[in-house]
C-alpha cells in the first residue's frame, strides 16, 4: 500500500468515527440502583434521633457571704437550691415493631426513668422510657409509647464483618438526623480506651463518626447489621491527632444483649401511652436522688446477684445526697433504718414519712449466692 493510499484511508476512517461517534453513547448507570442508595433506603426508616433531658439540682452559695463574714464574723445565707436542665443528642435504631430501640448506653443512662424523645425519619417525635441496660457492652434498651407497628432493623440476619466491605454509618451526626457516611471495615476485635473508658472488642471502620452518630447502626451494602457506632478516637492517648478511627459493637454482641434485654421488657408492666406525662417522683428520688428498681430472677441471674434480697438502685442523680455519700447504680439496698427490704414497694412505705432534713441509715452493698463477695456498709443520707 503506497503511503499516499495509507493517508486517505486514515482520513476516512476519522470522518466515519467523527460522522458515527455521537450517536453512540454508554448506558448511564441510574443512583436509585446503587446497592448504598437501596441499603440506606431500607434501613432509614427504622434509624431514630434520640433526645435526652435530666434536671439537676445544685446548691449554690451568696457570693456576698464570704464578704460579710470578713466584717460581721461567720455569717450564714440560707442556701439558694437551682435547677438545670441538661440536653443530649445521639441515635438508635428500632428491632421490633412494637417500638422497642436499642442505643448506647451512654446515650439514655442520665435519663433513666426522666425524660426521653425519639424522632423518626418522617419526622415525628415520640416519648420513650428506659427499660435497661449494661455498661459493660454500652448498651441500652428503650421503647416508644405508642401502640405502632414500627419498621425495624432484623437482627436475625447480621453482617458477617469482613475485612475491607463497604461500611455505612447512619444517625445523628452533631445533630443533622438522617446522615451518613461511607467507608471499609478496617479491623475487628480492637480494645480501645477514651476518656478514661475502656471498649472491648469493638469493630473498626474509617467511616466517619461524629457526635450524635453514637448508638445509631453501622450497616453493609446489603442493609445487614455491622454494628453500633460507639466511640470516635481522634487523639491518641499521647495526644497526636487521628484520622479515620471510628469504632462499633460488634452486630453479634448487639443480638445477644438484645435477647436479653427482651426478657427484662416482658417482666415489666405495660406503659399507657395515654397516661399523663410527668409521674410524681418516688421518695427515694425525691429525698435522696436514687431511682429503684426490684431485683426480678433474670436481674439477679444476670447480675449474679442473691436472689430475693434487696432493691437494686438503677440510677443515681449528680450531686444528689445518694451521689455524695458514694452510692452508685448496680449496689443494692439490703435495709431501710432497722428494717430489711425487698422491694421497692417496701422502700417507699419505709421513706413514707421522711422530710427534708431528715436522715436514713441505708444498707448498701452487694451479696452473692453462698455469701460470697459479700460486701454491705450502712450509709447515713440527709433528706434534702
Amino acid at each position: 500500500m503506497t503511503p499516499l493510499r495509507r493517508v486517505v484511508l486514515s482520513l476516512v476512517t476519522v470522518g466515519a468515527v467523527c460522522l458515527w461517534g455521537p450517536t453512540f453513547s454508554f448506558a448511564q448507570a441510574d443512583p436509585a440502583a446503587e446497592p448504598s442508595v437501596l441499603a440506606v433506603a431500607k434501613v432509614l426508616p427504622a434509624v431514630v434521633n434520640i433526645n435526652t433531658e435530666r434536671v439537676v439540682r445544685r446548691t449554690v452559695r451568696d457570693p456576698f457571704e464570704d464578704f460579710y463574714s470578713q466584717f460581721f464574723g461567720q455569717y450564714r445565707s440560707r442556701p439558694r437550691e437551682i435547677r438545670q436542665t441538661l440536653q443530649s443528642l445521639g441515635s438508635g435504631f428500632i428491632v421490633d415493631p412494637a417500638g422497642y430501640i436499642v442505643t448506647n448506653q451512654h446515650v439514655v443512662e442520665r435519663a433513666a426513668d426522666l425524660k426521653i424523645q425519639v424522632t423518626t425519619n418522617d419526622g415525628k417525635t415520640y416519648n420513650a422510657h428506659y427499660i435497661t441496660g449494661d455498661d459493660k457492652t454500652d448498651l441500652a434498651f428503650i421503647k416508644i409509647d405508642a401502640k405502632a407497628a414500627f419498621p425495624f432493623i432484623s437482627l436475625d440476619n447480621i453482617s458477617p464483618n469482613l475485612l475491607g466491605q463497604t461500611v455505612i454509618v447512619v444517625g445523628n451526626a452533631v445533630g443533622y438526623g438522617s446522615s451518613i457516611s461511607r467507608g471499609v471495615l478496617s479491623a475487628t476485635k480492637r480494645d480501645i480506651t477514651i476518656d478514661n473508658i475502656d471498649y472491648k472488642d469493638l469493630v473498626q471502620t474509617d467511616a466517619a463518626i461524629n457526635p450524635g452518630n453514637s448508638g445509631g447502626p453501622v450497616i453493609d451494602l446489603s442493609a445487614r447489621l455491622v454494628g453500633i457506632s460507639s466511640a470516635k478516637m481522634a487523639f491518641t492517648p499521647q495526644g497526636v491527632p487521628t484520622q479515620g478511627l471510628g469504632f462499633a459493637i460488634p452486630a453479634e454482641i448487639v443480638r445477644d444483649s438484645v435477647a436479653q434485654f427482651q426478657k427484662v421488657a416482658q417482666k415489666q408492666p405495660a406503659k399507657n401511652p395515654g397516661a399523663a406525662e410527668g409521674p410524681s417522683a418516688s421518695n427515694a428520688e425525691r429525698f435522696f436522688g436514687m431511682q429503684l428498681q426490684d431485683l426480678t430472677q433474670e436481674l439477679t441471674d444476670a447480675l449474679g446477684y442473691a436472689l430475693g434480697r434487696g432493691v437494686l438502685v438503677s440510677a443515681v442523680e449528680s450531686d444528689s445526697p445518694a451521689d455524695q455519700a458514694g452510692i452508685q447504680r448496680g449496689l443494692v439496698i439490703y435495709r431501710v433504718g432497722k428494717y430489711d427490704v425487698n422491694s421497692t414497694k417496701q422502700v417507699e412505705s419505709l421513706l413514707g414519712r421522711a422530710s427534708s432534713g431528715t436522715s436514713v441509715d441505708f444498707a448498701v452493698g452487694v451479696m452473692r449466692p453462698g455469701g460470697g463477695g459479700q460486701r454491705v456498709e450502712t450509709v447515713t443520707l440527709a433528706a434534702r
